[in-house]
This record gives structure tokens, C-alpha cells and sequence, in this order.
């Protein structure tokens, strides 16, 4: 199939992004579910399983760093098929490895493919769909939400009846993201001498994500991305600790956990329409805001009174995610300067999702208890807020880059 009709590529170009978000997450968050699993199969000691679990954030802060490089060398579709390729290719392989090294160098390999498609994946959808921007991310955000909830559900329990054990929980999403990359490959084919006509007006970028270091409005985005992405990962890995060291049982906490990812899915459906059609959703931010702060705070005084409470207003507050990923469309007019705004954003948002639990980590560490690391989280609520507003001000990145 070397060309494709207008409607039917769009379509196909639709399928090509669910299925791929989809699986831009299940290769991580797979692995913490059966962690005891891997360590004990490949040797594993605790400072290695701590390197295995922060590689995530940290590839997707490095090679994301990359992806508007790659971007531009290959056409979008080309380094999104290359993307997929390379991320199938760690994830089968890995599970069949019988220690650490190749097992951590795999997971690079496969969180290397992940990081270009979270960063390409939204310039793709400003260059393929400029008029449907919001329901397009809504399907982004959505396809996200079930990928990375639905792995890290399944994975145990997979491991405990399929043949393999661990092995066939971690490899079925290399054949997962196998078949994601097929509608990339056929894209790119496809577009293989399409050429998008970019926005006469629009600056000219070079491949360097720092390129938009100029727009404050940019800078505003991506501490808004990190503080937001620092929460859900110590959430992530932290949370269901501090529900248990409060007086609940395992089983609960880790429920609770799950329903903060899980609200992860009306995100997507409500944020990219308020990013696209809210002209000024700062009072949004705000609120945001206000709901992490109070879920922190019945987490620590009262973590076993209304423990499901304090869970659901963490997890809405966790809809700044898909908010800051609307914004990195809504906030740009012309797909290469989404491009570099999406590079550097998530670079940098993801280093502070690598740092943030290690922080909590050792704060909790040293005071062995859960006060200081929580007005660590407070005080980080505070810059979260104050960087949303300044990034969901009206006004375009655009602009700033032209003015600068």
C-alpha cells in the first residue's frame, strides 16, 4: 500500500495513534507488579531493582531530548515506525535474557522507542489533524490511560498463570507493541515524499529541543509537566505505603493506587476540550491545585478515615497530565515548533519524575516517617499551581519565539 486516499489515511492515522498510546506505557508499568519476580529470576539486588525502576523517566528525559532531531531527519511517521521497531525489539528480547546487564540495556532499548513516540506522537496529531486537536488528544490521552492502567493490572496475574511466569508478562507487550507498529510502517511508506507546508510566519527551528528555551510560556509548560508527572510517580510508587503505614491493609492500598490511575481515563476525555475551547483555563490549574493539596493533606492526618476520598481527589488532580499534553497543542500554531515544544517539555518534565520518588525515598529514609516527605509534596503543589497558570495563560509559544 504506497499511497493512501485523504479519508482513509486519516482514519488509518487515527488507528495508528490509539493503538500506539496504548502501548507507550505497558513496557514500564508492567515491571513494578512483578519486580520480586525479576530480581529473584535474574539475581537482582535492591540497588539494581531502584536503577531498573527509575530508568523510565530517565530515558524518556534523555531520548526524548533526541526525538525532535530524529523527527526532522526522518518525517514523523518514519521515526515513529523506527520508534515501534526499536521498542519491540527490547521488549521481546529482554524477557529472555538470564541477567541484569542485558536486561537493563533491553529496557533502555525499549523505553529509548517509547520516549520518541511520546514526543512525536503530538506533533503528529497538530500536523495530521489541526481541526480536531481536542478530540484527537482526547483519543491520545484516553488510549494512555488504559494502556498503562491495564498493564500494570494484568501483569501479576499473568505472570502467576501463563507458561513463563514473569518472562510471558513482560514479552506480551513486545508482540503488543509489534502490532502497534505495523500502521506506522504502512504510514510512513505511504507519506514516505509527503511534504506538510509549515506556517510561513513561524519561526525556524533547528533540531535542539532548547531552541523554545526562549518562550517563558514554554519553560512555564514543561515545570508545570514535571511537577505534575513528579506527583503521579511518586504516587505511583509511594502511595500505597502511605496508606498502609496509616493503618490499611495491602490489598486496599493497592486499590486505592489503582483508582488514582484510573482516573486517568475521563481526563482524556475532558482536558483536551477545555484546552481547545477554554480560552483562558488558568481558574482550572488553580483548582487542580487545590485538590492535590487537600488529598496530601487527608493522606496525612487521616489516611484510614475516608482513605477512598483522599484517593479520588489525588486522581483528579492527576488530570493536569492531560491537560499539559493539550497544551502542548493548544499553545502552538505551527507542527514544528509542537515538535520542539513536546521534546522539551517531556525532557525535562521527566526528570523530575525520576527525582521526585527518590526524594520521598530518602526524606522518608532519614526521618523515618511520612511528615516531612509530605510537605515536600505540599510545597511541590505550590510550583505545580504557579507554573499551570502561567502556562494555560491565552497566548501562543509562537509568539514568544518570534518576539525573542
Amino acid at each position: 500500500m504506497s499511497r493512501l486516499s485523504t479519508s482513509a489515511r486519516l482514519w488509518w492515522a487515527l488507528f495508528a495513534i490509539a493503538l500506539l498510546a496504548i502501548n507507550l506505557r505497558p513496557g514500564a508499568t508492567s515491571l513494578g507488579p512483578v519486580l520480586a519476580e525479576v530480581k529473584q529470576g535474574l539475581g537482582i539486588n535492591g540497588t539494581v531493582a531502584g536503577v531498573l525502576t527509575a530508568l523510565p523517566g530517565l530515558a524518556f528525559a534523555v531520548f526524548g531530548a533526541v526525538a525532535v532531531s530524529i523527527g526532522l531527519r526522518m518525517g514523523l511517521t518514519g521515526a515513529l515506525a523506527a520508534a515501534g521497531i526499536v521498542s519491540t525489539v527490547g521488549l521481546l528480547a529482554r524477557p529472555f535474557v538470564d541477567s541484569a546487564l542485558p536486561f537493563l540495556l533491553l529496557s533502555v532499548l525499549a523505553f529509548a522507542g517509547m520516549a520518541v513516540g511520546n514526543v512525536l506522537v503530538p506533533a503528529y496529531i497538530k500536523e495530521t489533524f489541526p481541526n480536531r486537536l481536542a478530540g484527537v488528544m482526547s483519543v491520545y490521552t484516553i488510549s494512555l490511560a488504559i494502556g498503562a492502567t491495564g498493564s500494570s493490572m494484568l501483569s501479576a496475574p499473568l505472570s502467576g498463570i501463563a507458561p513463563g511466569g514473569w518472562r510471558f508478562a513482560l514479552g506480551i507487550w513486545g508482540v503488543a507493541m509489534a502490532l502497534a507498529t505495523i500502521p506506522w510502517i504502512v504510514l510512513a511508506v505511504s507519506d514516505r515524499r509527503r511534504r506538510v507546508p509549515a506556517d510561513p510566519d513561524a519561526p525556524r527551528l533547528s533540531g535542539s529541543i532548547f531552541a523554545v528555551v526562549r518562550s517563558r510560556k514554554a519553560i512555564a509548560l514543561a515545570v508545570f509537566f514535571g511537577t505534575q508527572s513528579m506527583q503521579a510517580y511518586v504516587q505511583f510508587g509511594w502511595l500505597a505505603q502511605m496508606f498502609r503505614d496509616g493503618g490499611l491493609g495491602a490489598t486496599e492500598a493497592g486499590w486505592l493506587v489503582g483508582l488514582t490511575a484510573a482516573l486517568g481515563v475521563p481526563a482524556g476525555f475532558v482536558m483536551p476540550v477545555i484546552a481547545a475551547r477554554v480560552r483562558d483555563p488558568r481558574w482550572v490549574v488553580v483548582v487542580l491545585g487545590a485538590l492535590l493539596v487537600a488529598g496530601y493533606l487527608g493522606v496525612w492526618l487521616a489516611p484510614a478515615t475516608l482513605p477512598w476520598l483522599w484517593a479520588t481527589l489525588l486522581g483528579v488532580s492527576s488530570f493536569a497530565f492531560a491537560l499539559s499534553l493539550a497544551l502542548v497543542t493548544a499553545r502552538t500554531r505551527d507542527p514544528h515548533v509542537t515538535t520542539q515544544l513536546s521534546g522539551f517539555t517531556q525532557s525535562v518534565g521527566y526528570l523530575f519524575s525520576a527525582g521526585g520518588p527518590l526524594v520521598v525515598g530518602v526524606l522518608f529514609d532519614l526521618t523515618h516517617g511520612w511528615t516531612v516527605p509530605l510537605w515536600f509534596l505540599l510545597a511541590s503543589a505550590g510550583l505545580f499551581t504557579l507554573s499551570g497558570v502561567a502556562a494555560a495563560r491565552p497566548g501562543y509559544v509562537d509568539d514568544d519565539l518570534v518576539r525573542a
